[in-house]
């Protein structure tokens, strides 16, 4: 399917922004671990940006098991969607590169701000679903739909507040953004399961 290779694609871009240190730039083994230690903030924004890409995949295949039908709105609401999870690889680096110097505020906005746009793409995923005829298989795919279209304008009011908070207070802005996304992937979980039963 277009959209798993898409997820694919974004997931294994992510691993090629850890660099191996150099050899030359080594000269003792305490200087191999030391240059593995400084690599802290890529390993950071890897396993922050796989665990955003899993949960948004996890998200997005519960939402097509809801419909049955298709429509061009929706086509150009997942094209949309997509696109905002291809930029996440190169906000995380930009975030990774700059994480452990002065200059990390911009980084760290920029971030946020990916993380509002990403969440753009949910809402128009959503709306796209119920314009301009419903795409749902039947009453509890509704409830369902229902439940994650309202997580999805909680999560607008939530990433426009961090990305405002950035401005001012970054590593406050960039933890609680963190705390949100182990929040979505519980409830991303959570949604699963009770579709399951």
């Amino acid at each position: 399917m277009f959209c798993d290779g898409v997820f694919a694609i974004a997931i294994t871009l992510l691993v090629l922004d850890i660099k191996v240190p150099e050899l030359y730039t080594v000269h003792s083994v305490a200087d191999v671990w030391y240059a593995v230690g400084r690599l802290w903030p890529s390993f950071f924004a890897f396993v922050l940006s796989f665990t955003i890409i899993f949960i948004s995949w996890i998200g997005h295949n519960n939402l097509l098991s809801l419909i049955e039908k298709t429509s061009s709105q929706f086509q150009v609401a997942n094209g949309y969607f997509l696109l905002t999870i291809i930029l996440l690889p190169f906000s995380t680096a930009f975030m990774a590169e700059y994480l452990d110097t002065p200059f990390a505020q911009p980084a760290i906005v920029f971030f946020c701000l990916n993380s509002l746009l990403h969440n753009t793409g949910w809402i128009f995923l959503h709306r796209s679903i119920l314009k301009p005829v419903s795409l749902l298989r039947d009453s509890k795919s509704a409830e369902l739909h229902k439940q994650a279209r309202t997580g999805a304008g909680y999560g607008f009011f939530i990433y426009a507040t961090l990305a405002l908070l950035s401005w001012w207070l970054p590593y406050i802005a960039l933890t609680l953004a963190v705390l949100t996304w182990i929040y979505w992937l519980y409830l991303s979980i959570a949604v699963r399961g009770r579709k399951q039963k």
